[in-house]
């Protein structure tokens, strides 16, 4: 609510400090996932030092503030320099999803000049795998395009170049690889996904967004990193987040492209209006160089040889514990992790979603994952460069709430809910209707702070995908009502 009269700063930073209580902690390695902590609040200082600096300036107009033009040249030449062309044009986005759908916004227009084919009233598709992210489905819904999901191995989580190349069609305007997917961190074959793209005169884009800038510190640490980066001949462009294991603040990703022409299909421009000349390089108009800033000044602050040292502890970490979890009776790794992202399975008799509730209970948040096309439950867990000196009281954590869930059982729901969920028209709803419909059977959905999620993770998991989509949508109504 907005006050009568100003505050002072010191009485909203205490109701802020006071707000934050209830969040997860955004240090220190219990939560592995939506945070990347370097153990160096050094770097992380330095970071929010340059962020404020840059915080007031405006990226929508480069002509105004040259700065902002300068930092983003030298940004983007980072991660070109490291991905397989230092010469590659780019742009700075404010995450992987807006990196993602500048990318296919880009394949689609320059498809729509480059093949005569790809006619106005031809609805463009794209080809993925089934693990590639949903942003790709949130570009595709919003820029009027079609997926086409390619299901993947089952055993190693990887997508077929044959099948990918099956599913190519004279409609196609993209083929997406990842390196490496989110759900289970394996790298798809991406020099056989773009020679096969390219064979058919199709681009195709990495989703290095989780991998991008760490991939390349693991190879250098001695690990077995596939080709994936614009050196591999077919790839036409690529998307790294910094804000991962680039550990620069949140709202910071970079789009590189293997020519200029392809980066100019992904900007916008308007002088059609009486006002001011329109032009951006993003999905936004004004936004804040903070993210660019703090960005630059976490780059500047590790330096090559730091982030050589995150990624030799990274994948030390992600070796201890990938070993660790196999030998925790009732768990089983799936796949073969190649980056630092580990997914893991329980037997029949342990609950997934219940061990994550016991993990909570003692201090560690690890991230459930419903399943979905032939993939189990699992649980994620995302190894950073602080991940190293936690890592045998995580093992610790999970072997307890591993035998917990053991002893606990299955979350309990009732008999019949899934099915009845299922065949409701909830659109005839209204907010108030479904929560107190979830209310009757124990789920509020008014708290976003529940720390026993096993329940609700069940009943999501027994649904298909299009309900669970619902259901989350009206969730979200409800909180932010």
């Amino acid at each position: 609510m907005l006050p009568e009269t100003g505050r002072p700063a010191a009485d909203l930073l205490a109701e802020l400090t006071r707000l934050r209580t209830g969040d997860l902690p955004s240090r220190g390695g219990k939560v592995t996932a939506y945070v990347y902590d370097t153990g160096r609040a050094e770097v992380h200082d330095a970071a929010h030092a340059a962020y404020a600096e840059m915080l007031e300036v405006n990226m929508l107009d480069p002509t105004a503030f040259p700065s902002m033009v300068a930092l983003e040249k030298q940004v983007v030449g980072a991660v070109a320099e490291l991905l397989g062309n230092p010469a590659a044009p780019g742009i700075f986005t404010s995450g992987g999803t807006e990196s993602i759908m500048l990318a296919v916004k880009a394949a689609r227009d320059a498809a729509a000049t480059d093949r005569p084919e790809i006619r106005p009233e031809i609805r463009p598709q794209i080809v993925v795998p089934v693990t590639a992210h949903p942003a790709f489905h949130k570009a595709a819904h919003y820029l009027g395009v079609e997926v086409v999901a390619v299901p993947v191995d089952l055993e190693t989580f990887k997508v077929s170049p044959e099948e990918v190349e099956a599913a190519i069609s004279d409609r196609t305007v993209l083929v997406v690889a990842s390196a490496p997917s989110y759900p289970q961190g394996v790298i798809d074959p991406v020099e056989e996904i773009a020679a096969r793209a390219a064979a058919r005169g199709v681009r195709c884009h990495v989703d290095a967004c989780v991998g991008g800038w760490l991939l390349p510190w693991l190879r250098e640490a001695g690990a077995d990193v596939p080709p994936f980066d614009l050196g591999v001949p077919g790839v036409t462009s690529i998307s790294c987040d910094l804000h991962k294991f680039g550990y620069a603040p949140k709202g910071a990703s970079v789009l590189l492209f293997a020519d200029a022409a392809a980066r100019r299909k992904a900007y916008f421009a308007s002088a059609a209006w009486p006002g001011y000349t329109i032009i951006n390089s993003t999905v936004q108009s004004s936004r804040s160089a903070g993210p660019l800033g703090g960005a630059w000044g976490t780059l500047q602050s590790l330096g090559r040889e730091g982030y050589a040292e995150l990624g030799r502890a990274t994948l030390e970490a992600t070796r201890r514990l990938v070993e660790g979890i196999a030998g925790i009776p009732g768990l089983r790794v799936l796949g073969k992790p190649e980056a630092s992202l580990v997914a893991f399975a329980g037997s029949p008799d342990v609950d997934v979603f219940v061990l994550a509730d016991e993990a909570r209970k003692l201090g560690w948040f690890l991230q459930p994952q419903l399943s979905y096309a032939g993939i189990p439950a699992n649980i994620h867990i995302t190894v950073t460069g602080v991940t190293l000196a936690g890592v045998d009281a995580m093992l610790d954590v999970i072997a307890q709430s591993t035998a917990s869930a053991r002893a606990k059982g299955p979350a309990q729901i009732p008999a019949g809910l899934p099915e009845l969920i299922a065949g409701l028209d909830l659109d005839s709803l209204d907010d108030a209707t479904f929560a107190d419909l979830a209310a009757s059977v124990g789920i509020n959905l008014q708290d976003s702070a529940q720390p026993e999620m096993a329940a609700v993770n069940s009943i999501l998991d027994a649904l298909p995908a299009p309900t669970r989509e619902a259901i989350l949508i009206r969730f979200l109504s409800i909180l932010y009502s």
